[in-house]
C-alpha cells in the first residue's frame, strides 16, 4: 500500500498531510503566498525527503481549498466542504454530525448524514467577521499574539458586549476601548462570544442527533476560550480533534479511496 497526499490550499495557509491506509504520517503547513503550487511542491518534496520516500511510493495527490485549481500536478481535486466532511467523520470514528469550520476567510456549518454524507451546508462568505482573518486583525490592534488569546479570555470574569461584528468597525471599536483603558483580557473575550453568536445564528435551528456529536474545526479551533464561548452559546459539548487544521487535507487525501 503506498501513500497518499492531501493538499488543503486556503487562504491563509497550506497544509499537507502524508497518509498511509487511514494514519496521517507526517503533516505541515506553510503560509498562503504568490506561488501557490510552488509552495505546496515545497511542502511535498519535505515530506519525501524526511520519510525516504520517492515519487513512485505516492499514489496520489489530491488537492483541496480555495487554491486547488492552482495545483495543477495533482491526481485530482476535491470541494472543500466534501473534504472536510470526509476527514472529520472518518477521525470522530463516525460520531461527527456538524461541523462548525472557522477558515481564514469564511465560516461554514456542515451537517453530515449518519453514513457521513454532506445533508447540507450554510456559509458565510460576504463578511470576514468570525472568521480567522477577523482574529488576526483583531491580534494586531491588541498587539497580543494570537497563542494567548485562549489563556487571556479566561483571566476574564465578564466578556466586554461588543457593539459590531464588522471587521472594519469592530477595528475602531477595539481601538476605542483601549484608549478608554478596557483590559484587553475583556476585549478579547468579547470577540469570543461575538464569534460565537454569529456561528450560532448560522446554525439557526439545526439540532445535534442525539447518535452524533458537534465539532468545531479549522485552525481558530485551537483557541481555548473560543470553545468555551460557543459551549455557553450552544448550552451543548463542542469537541475538536487534534490537530484540527490538517482535517481537510485528511480528508482531501483519503476521497475515493
Amino acid at each position: 500500500m503506498g501513500f497518499k497526499i492531501g493538499l488543503d490550499l486556503g487562504s491563509t495557509a497550506i497544509k499537507m498531510v502524508l497518509v498511509k491506509g487511514d494514519k496521517v504520517e507526517w503533516s505541515r503547513l506553510v503560509a498562503t503566498a504568490p506561488g501557490q503550487e510552488a509552495l505546496a511542491l515545497d511542502l511535498v518534496k519535505g515530506a519525501l525527503t524526511e520519510r525516504g520516500l520517492g515519487d513512485g511510493d505516492i499514489e496520489n495527490i489530491a488537492a483541496t481549498g480555495y487554491g486547488k485549481k492552482l495545483m495543477t500536478s495533482a491526481g485530482h481535486t476535491v470541494d472543500e466542504i466534501s473534504a472536510n466532511a470526509t476527514g472529520l467523520f472518518k477521525l470522530s470514528s463516525g460520531r461527527c454530525r456538524t461541523i462548525i469550520n472557522i477558515g481564514g476567510q469564511d465560516l461554514k456549518v456542515i451537517n453530515l448524514t449518519e453514513k457521513g454524507k454532506v445533508a447540507d451546508f450554510k456559509m458565510n462568505d460576504k463578511c470576514a467577521a468570525g472568521t480567522g482573518r477577523f482574529f488576526e486583525q483583531a491580534a494586531r490592534i491588541l498587539d497580543t499574539p494570537l497563542e494567548s488569546f485562549g489563556e487571556m479570555s479566561k483571566l476574564a470574569d465578564e466578556p466586554l458586549e461588543l457593539n459590531s461584528t464588522c471587521v472594519v468597525f469592530a477595528e475602531s471599536e477595539i481601538v476605542s476601548l483601549l484608549a478608554k483603558g478596557v483590559p484587553k483580557e475583556r476585549i478579547i473575550k468579547g470577540l469570543h462570544h461575538s464569534v460565537a453568536r454569529r456561528v450560532a445564528n448560522l446554525l439557526g435551528r439545526h439540532k445535534v442527533p442525539n447518535d452524533g456529536d458537534i465539532y468545531l474545526d479549522g485552525g481558530p479551533s485551537q483557541n481555548v476560550g473560543l470553545l468555551e464561548a460557543l459551549e455557553d452559546e450552544l448550552l451543548m459539548e463542542v469537541k475538536v480533534l487534534p490537530n484540527p487544521q490538517y482535517t481537510v487535507a485528511f480528508g482531501a487525501a483519503i476521497s475515493g479511496y
